[in-house]
């Protein structure tokens, strides 16, 4: 599994436009086969910055993301709404995907 995180600093005077691109790449992306997800999160704190959750299926996936033309569209089109380069983190995770949070696991009710 392929684990992608990515911190983008939006232009204020360009988040309606930001908004607007990334919503067209997230469905786009969101129907290639071998992506799981694709999240955004706003950060509380700082309303101009997002961060990015992306996981694959695996490095094929990814390959196939990177070669696709909605990817290239965004990534020609983004630089003019941010203010700095992204920070990313990538992880090429053993198995197949997430493990249970057993501190918080659900015991079945009596």
């Amino acid at each position: 599994m392929i684990l992608i995180v990515v911190k983008f600093q939006v232009n204020p005077d360009r988040r309606e436009e930001w908004l607007q691109i990334t919503d067209e790449f997230t469905q786009a992306v969101r129907a290639e086969p071998g992506n799981r997800s694709f999240e955004w999160f706003p950060n509380a704190e700082d309303p101009n910055e997002f961060v990015l959750i992306e996981e694959f299926e695996g490095p094929e996936a990814g390959e196939v993301h990177v070669k696709s033309d909605h990817f290239r569209k965004a990534m020609a089109r983004i630089p003019d709404v941010i203010t700095q380069t992204p920070q990313i983190v990538n992880f090429d995770l053993p198995g197949d995907g997430w493990s249970e949070l057993v501190e918080l696991e659900k015991k079945p009710s009596a």
